[in-house]
C-alpha cells in the first residue's frame, strides 16, 4: 500500500468515525457533560482562583473529550459485525487504527478549543505562550486519543463492558495527575503516582502556556507525551493484531 492510499484510508475511517459516533449517549455523557459537572462540583461552595485552576479543567476537557470516542468504535463494531467488512476491505490495521485515533483526537481538540475560546470571554485569562499551547493541546489531544483507542482493543463486542473498564482506568487518572492538588505540593507515593499519569504531563504543559508555575520544563513534558503516544500506538496495533490471528 502506497502512501496516498494509506492516507486516504485513514481519512475514510476517520470521516466515517466521525459520522457515526460523535453524537452517540456515551461519547456525549463521558466526554462533555461530565468534565463539566466534576470541576463545577469542586468550585460549588469554595473560593478558588478559576485562574489558577482553569489549565487543570482545560487538560481534564481535553483528557475527557479526546479519549470517549475509541472506546466506542471497536466494540460498536463488532458487535454490529461491521468491523469484520472493514478489515477485509483494501484497509490496513494501521489505517484503523489511526482512523480511530484522528476522530478521537479532532473531536477532543475541537470541543477543547470551543470550551476555551468561551472561557476566554468570561474569564480574564493571560495566554504566555500560544505556541505551547498549540502543541500541548495537539498532542493531548493524540495521546488521550490514543489512550480510547487502547482501551477499545479487549475481545469483546459489548461496548458498555469497555465503558466500564475505561471509566476505571480514567477516573483515577483525574485525582492524581496535578488537576486539582499542584505537583509540586505532592510527595511521597502521591508523587509517583501523579508521575505515572500522562495528564500530568498535559496539565504540567498548560500551566506552563497560561503563566502558572510549571513543575518540569516544556520540553520534558512533551518528550513524555510523545512517548506516551507511542506506547499507546504500539500497544493497540499489537493487542488487536493479536485478536485478528486469533479471529476474535
Amino acid at each position: 500500500m502506497n502512501f496516498s492510499v494509506f492516507l486516504h484510508s485513514i481519512l475514510i475511517v476517520a470521516e466515517k468515525n466521525m459520522r457515526i459516533y460523535y453524537f452517540k449517549g456515551p461519547v456525549m455523557v463521558f466526554g462533555l457533560l461530565f468534565p463539566f459537572l466534576m470541576f463545577t462540583a469542586f468550585f460549588i461552595g469554595r473560593s478558588l482562583d478559576i485562574k489558577a485552576f482553569f489549565p487543570g479543567f482545560l487538560g481534564m476537557m481535553l483528557f475527557f473529550t479526546a479519549s470517549s470516542v475509541g472506546p466506542l468504535i471497536t466494540p460498536w463494531e463488532k458487535r454490529e459485525k461491521t468491523y469484520e467488512r472493514l478489515i477485509s476491505l483494501p484497509v490496513i490495521l494501521e489505517s484503523i487504527i489511526a482512523g480511530d485515533i484522528l476522530a478521537g483526537a479532532v473531536f477532543g481538540f475541537a470541543i477543547s478549543t470551543v470550551v476555551f475560546l468561551i472561557c476566554m470571554i468570561f474569564i480574564d485569562l493571560l495566554v504566555v505562550d500560544v505556541i505551547v499551547l498549540i502543541i500541548a493541546m495537539l498532542l493531548g489531544s493524540i495521546a488521550f486519543a490514543a489512550l480510547g483507542t487502547l482501551l477499545a482493543s479487549p475481545t469483546t463486542d459489548n461496548p458498555s463492558n469497555i465503558m466500564m473498564l475505561s471509566s476505571l482506568i480514567r477516573l483515577p487518572l483525574i485525582f492524581v495527575s496535578g488537576i486539582f492538588i499542584p505537583l509540586g505540593d505532592l510527595s511521597g507515593w502521591l508523587f509517583v503516582l501523579s508521575s505515572l499519569s500522562p495528564l500530568t504531563y498535559l496539565v504540567d504543559l498548560l500551566n506552563g502556556a497560561f503563566g502558572n508555575s510549571a513543575f518540569y520544563p516544556a520540553w520534558f513534558d512533551i518528550l513524555v507525551i510523545l512517548a506516551v503516544i507511542f506506547v499507546f500506538v504500539l500497544l493497540t496495533k499489537v493487542i488487536q493484531r493479536r485478536n485478528l490471528v486469533r479471529g476474535v
